[in-house]
């Protein structure tokens, strides 16, 4: 399972960390939010370092679907309710900003990596009239928009706004670039951070300024994301003979499809839900059908999934990791927006350490938690934690080992304790424990992953139980 930018990667492997070493920054996270980050920062000559605890640019970089624009779904009308006019035009000026710096980065380095100007649009099958709110909230904002109604794609809709002037590229070939002249540790594992000094599994790093660039942060307190943020999975499939699209597409539902062209590919994604309810799998399956019923001869070429971070209130945590840790920054939380969030994330972290503020910087502050705001998904949130922490403590499964067949994988009970166990075709099973080594909630497989997934707050395992995703910073292990 590789994603379509998988060919594409070529950056040379870094040697890991040994006893210890100072810098001015030290960058926990080698995806495109840290990567960016410290080119950013090198770039005005500060003296910067980047951990991973594996290869850079292998998690859920690797996974995007790659579109680079300011049009987030339904957000601006959202935005504009709740947060007020002018803090909606911070947030568009931030991501605005951001493609300005992609366009302006790849042109003066002559970077190859297919960057494309593209309009974006947000369609809706049933619901004219929210997208007739996100294009005056839009218009409202100064973003240059237009109402439609029909677009490319081979189904009707309601109605569809879209933004001019977006883009999309290969990120993998663009972090090629961007990673090639960096100081980098891989395979060095982040464990604490105390007194301005980063403890990993293979030294210790002392820095001024420390950036958490983890995904999901891995750090619970203070600052304590785990209670305001949850995380999503979405799946995607490449097909070659579809249709060869003009824009980037999203279907304004929870649940709905998206649609952009890569080359004379067509890429396709959706089926997404909540990390950790994907039991039963199908979700490719989905992708599938669908596409056959659009496109009869597509053939599917690449399938891959990825993993995202949604905040109670539908804005990323960019800034300050707490009060208590001023020296400590934090990039997580982009609602599956991940290029533009990236980039706004570089532009904000970097501007903070070498002494620069901009006006949006407050709307993207993690100290700006507004309650009346976020009431409904915190609860939501916290009814899921609560549910899958009891479930660990009390739920005794009923089946055993033998009563799981090849290919599949349930909870079992196994000379008197609780496991998952997954039995591979040809019948070798694979034991775990069921409790998440972040803060205990019982996990749930993952069928079309083969993984064990948290649903609590998203850490991921394979069915051997080795990490696949943060918060945790352990692996699963299960002992007879």
């Amino acid at each position: 399972m590789n994603s379509i930018w998988s060919e594409s990667y070529n950056i040379e492997s870094r040697m890991e960390l040994h006893d210890k070493k100072e810098a001015e920054v030290v960058i926990i996270g080698g995806g495109i939010a840290g990567l960016l980050t410290a080119y950013m920062l090198k770039d005005k000559g500060i003296d910067v370092v980047v951990i991973d605890r594996g290869r850079v640019l292998k998690g859920n970089t690797l996974n995007t679907t790659a579109k680079i624009t300011i049009q987030h779904n339904i957000i601006y009308d959202k935005l504009i309710n709740e947060f007020g006019e002018n803090n909606a035009k911070r947030y568009a000026m931030a991501n605005m900003l951001a493609l300005e710096n992609y366009e302006e980065i790849i042109s003066r380095n002559n970077i190859d990596c297919e960057f494309e100007i593209e309009d974006a649009y947000v369609y809706s099958l049933d619901n004219p009239e929210k997208i007739e709110k996100e294009y005056k909230a839009a218009i409202k904002l100064g973003i240059d928009a237009e109402l439609v109604n029909e677009i490319e794609l081979p189904f009707k809709i309601a109605k569809a706004v879209k933004f001019k002037k977006q883009a999309n590229f290969n990120p993998i070939k663009f972090l090629n670039f961007i990673a090639k002249d960096l100081t980098i540790y891989e395979n060095t594992r982040a464990i604490d951070i105390k007194n301005n000094v980063v403890i990993t599994d293979k030294g210790r790093i002392k820095a001024k300024n420390i950036v958490v660039a983890t995904h999901f942060p891995i750090i619970n307190t203070p600052g304590y994301y785990f209670l305001r943020m949850h995380q999503e999975r979405e799946y995607v499939i490449a097909f070659k003979n579809a249709q060869v699209l003009n824009g980037m597409y999203i279907d304004e539902k929870d649940g709905g499809y998206s649609f952009r062209r890569y080359k004379d590919y067509l890429i396709l994604g959706g089926a997404a839900g909540r990390t950790g309810s994907n039991e039963e799998g199908g979700s490719y399956n989905k992708l599938r059908g669908l596409a056959k019923k659009l496109y009869p001869d597509a053939v599917e070429k690449y399938h891959w999934s990825a993993q995202d971070c949604i905040t109670s209130d539908g804005i990323p945590f960019i800034g300050v990791y707490s009060k208590e840790m001023p020296n400590v920054y934090v990039a997580t939380g982009f609602n599956k927006w991940g290029m533009t969030s990236s980039m706004v994330s570089a532009i904000i972290i970097s501007g903070m350490i070498t002494g620069k503020e901009y006006t949006f910087n407050e709307i993207f502050s993690p100290s700006r938690f507004d309650m009346t705001a976020s009431i409904k998904n915190l609860a939501k949130d916290g009814f899921e934690t609560t549910y899958n922490f009891i479930a660990q403590k009390i739920r005794i499964p009923m089946e055993t080992i033998d009563n799981i067949k090849n290919g599949e994988a349930g909870i079992v009970t196994y000379e008197g304790s609780k496991v998952g166990v997954y039995k591979t075709k040809e019948g070798k099973a694979y034991t775990v424990s069921t409790k998440c080594p972040h803060l205990g909630c019982e996990l749930k497989w993952n069928a079309d992953d083969l993984s064990w997934d948290c649903p609590c707050h998203g850490s991921r395992f394979d069915y051997k139980g080795n990490l696949l995703d943060s918060p945790s910073i352990k692996e699963l292990k299960y002992e007879k």
